[in-house]
């Protein structure tokens, strides 16, 4: 088996478990503001939120835009008033406190960098979220370093995002870069395009009719020790 000596991780759904964060944030932030909160609602944000996203990759709608404009379409949807950029602002710093880590995330995040190895985060999420989120997880002794498309200015999937990420990281070599992550149209697209070896994380065993193939796929993060 091929090994590795840079993994660059997503960060949400592949090393941190953002569905576990998303959830305690929002029923946080929902009941402070004195509504009443349900799982339904959740998921209804949920969907908004992840078609949002969907529509940043594809360059459609601005990460600054995505911030209130989930909570508009929600609010008018359930039929309640509050101000979006407060809710943003309270949810995002909710958000960022949920360091939450997917099964394995921490054993192989110290196996890699226990033995010289780097590992780098590569996401699209927001600013404040991921850089709360790193510093308040275990994990942050292993990250060399972490590339926020909202600094950049490109995201995954597009190519310009990982020629950023290349000239920030010193001598390496793309043959020896493990692009990791749960997004088939974010992570996996975009490593190819930048002509990087991918292993995608389905750790839902989910079906794959994308026509976007990775190099490797797991189902188990406890999977990638066969690449150090």
């Amino acid at each position: 088996m091929k090994k590795y000596d840079v993994f660059l991780f997503d960060a949400d759904g592949t090393l941190f478990d953002f569905n576990l964060a998303e959830a305690c944030a929002f029923k946080t932030v929902y009941e402070k503001c004195g509504f009443f909160y349900s799982d339904e609602i959740l998921k209804r944000y949920s969907d908004i939120n992840e078609q949002l996203w969907k529509s940043f990759e594809r360059s459609e709608i601005s990460i600054d835009k995505i911030k209130t404009e989930r909570f508009v379409r929600l609010f008018k949807e359930i039929g309640i008033h509050y101000d979006e950029y407060d809710f943003n602002d309270r949810y995002v710093i909710e958000l960022g406190k949920g360091a939450f880590l997917i099964d394995n995330a921490k054993e192989i995040c110290e196996a890699i960098a226990g033995i010289g190895k780097k590992i780098y985060i590569i996401t699209n999420g927001i600013t404040k979220v991921q850089v709360a989120r790193l510093g308040f997880s275990t994990i942050k002794e292993c990250v060399s370093d972490i590339f926020i498309s909202e600094l950049i200015g490109f995201q995954k999937p597009d190519v310009r995002y990982f020629e950023h990420v290349f000239l920030n990281i010193p001598n390496v070599e793309k043959e020896k870069v493990l692009v990791v992550g749960d997004s088939l149209t974010a992570d996996i697209k975009g490593g190819i395009n930048a002509g990087l070896d991918t292993c995608w994380f389905n750790e839902k065993k989910a079906d794959n009719s994308s026509g976007i193939l990775p190099t490797y796929e797991i189902n188990k993060l406890s999977e990638l020790t066969q690449f150090i």
